[in-house]
């Protein structure tokens, strides 16, 4: 009997952020599964490690996933992943795939999922807390509130279309895009702060478009609203 892959999204950086739900289904998983090529220095590690600490004794695989848009070095990892990750499936392992925020917003393991799927294995997304939920809170405001719209949009992209979209626009993945992106927001007179690896020690706050800096982690997330 094959075992049961499981997608286990583990918030955006607070470890009591955890569900109760991800933390059971890495309490009993048999092999652990991350996203990249050490364990130790995976930041979805770091977060689950500190609610798990069993996990530090569990059989892990290491499952490299490029931050690159080219297609072939992303097919290559994703196809090694699903090897390995179908040799413990085989064997009747359940593994915990981790991956930071929600897998069902921009999660490397959806790729995963999807050829996982293909071959007829159960699999199972475990919800984490968005990051875009999760720095609304750390700042204190609404993410959107009565009639708002609310816009999830990768803002290491082409984002003026997008911008033009009535209600909250939040911004992710803005990466080395920053600085273009910031310059945009602040030309159009936008209502903006963010937050820099939210739930994080290094977790930075900024109120407004003027306090961000040209500059930033990649874990950092804008919410977006019209000038007032």
């Amino acid at each position: 009997m094959t075992g049961i892959w499981y997608a286990v999204g583990v918030g955006p950086g607070d470890p009591e952020l955890m569900t109760l739900k991800a933390v059971k289904r890495l309490r009993e998983c048999d092999t652990l599964a991350v996203p990249h090529k050490d364990r130790d220095q995976c930041v979805a590690y770091k977060i689950a490690v500190q609610a798990v600490p069993e996990l530090a004794e569990k059989k892990c695989i290491c499952l490299p996933m490029p931050m690159t848009k080219d297609r072939d070095l992303l097919e290559q990892s994703h196809s090694e992943a699903v090897r390995r990750t179908e040799d413990c499936l085989r064997q009747g392992e359940n593994v915990a795939f981790i991956t930071l925020g929600d897998t069902t917003v921009y999660s490397t393991c959806l790729y995963i999922k999807e050829r996982l799927d293909e071959k007829q294995y159960h699999t199972e997304l475990i919800n984490g807390i968005p990051s875009f939920c999760a720095a609304a809170a750390r700042m204190g405001i609404p993410l959107v509130n009565g009639k708002e719209e609310l816009h999830i949009i990768p803002a290491s992209y082409q984002i003026e279309d997008a911008l033009e979209q009535p209600g909250v626009k939040v911004l992710m993945k803005s990466g080395k895009k920053l600085s273009e992106v910031k310059r945009l927001l602040e030309k159009q007179g936008r209502d903006v702060k963010m937050v820099e690896n939210c739930g994080m020690e290094s977790e930075k706050i900024y109120g407004s478009i003027k306090e961000i800096p040209d500059e930033a982690g990649y874990y950092s997330l804008l919410i977006v609203r019209d000038g007032k």
